[in-house]
């Protein structure tokens, strides 16, 4: 019997509104979409990744950074993510997915492997530490990864109409289906932000790898949460930044 793929698909293009160009930042002496990548390869509970970027030119050095750090990389339309995420998952055969973005170059890959092995041991249609309801929530942002069958995706490309529905992956998934399974942490860190919109994410970012990342990708979501425990002033660089509203 012919096994069931199970790929990350990870979106990412340059033209970020709020900071253009932030998946090719330099952090530490390489790209950030280098770290979200190394990061994510350390779990183990998927077959590939599938980086799902666009068609515009200068998103061509997405698709070949991918390619040359050793994952599968498609290019598709730029405004409807839903049509992109759909072929990308569709030209690869892939019957899971776990969605993951671009921005999180702290994501934890024993949170990604909780997640899919939730969704795996049980049937929900989707398992996820993030959603549009706050109060879902308990992970920090930069931890988001949610679960779901291509079916599943499949569904919302072809029945989705509204514009925001075609523009992010998710949203007609949490409008049309009710079996969710929200896997949550036993204390609560959704306060935190660890995720990368602005320019003083970046500056967290950037002052979290200088404690923790001495080259080697050994550091996870407890040693971060507790160094910005010890350091209650790092909370504060992006305490403002607002997340974008879909």
């Amino acid at each position: 019997m012919k096994k069931k793929k199970t790929a990350a698909v990870i979106q990412a293009r340059m033209g970020s509104t709020r900071l253009p160009g932030k998946v090719m930042k330099n952090l530490g002496g390489k790209p950030v979409l280098w770290h979200v990548i190394e990061r994510v390869k350390q779990a183990e509970l998927f077959d590939e990744i599938i980086i799902a970027t666009t068609t515009n030119k200068k998103d061509k050095i997405i698709y070949d950074k991918a390619l040359k750090w050793g994952v599968k990389a498609y290019r598709g339309s730029e405004k409807n993510v839903l049509e992109r995420y759909y072929e990308a998952a569709k030209e690869n055969n892939v019957e899971t997915i776990v969605r993951i973005t671009s921005d999180c170059p702290l994501i934890d890959p024993f949170v990604i492997d909780n997640i899919i092995n939730q969704y795996n041991e049980n049937s929900y249609d989707l398992v996820t530490n993030a959603g549009p309801k706050l109060e879902n929530r308990t992970y920090p942002r930069g931890m988001d990864t949610e679960v779901f069958s291509f079916q599943i995706l499949e569904a919302a490309y072809k029945n989705a109409v509204k514009k925001y529905q075609k523009e992010h992956v998710t949203p007609y998934i949490y409008e049309n289906i009710n079996n969710i399974y929200y896997y949550k942490n036993s204390n609560d860190f959704s306060s935190y932000r660890l995720t990368l919109d602005e320019k003083d994410d970046l500056k967290l970012i950037k002052k979290i790898y200088n404690k923790l990342y001495k080259g080697k990708h050994d550091f996870y979501l407890n040693d971060i949460l507790m160094i910005m425990e010890k350091n209650p002033e790092l909370k504060r660089i992006n305490s403002n930044v607002e997340q974008k509203k879909i």
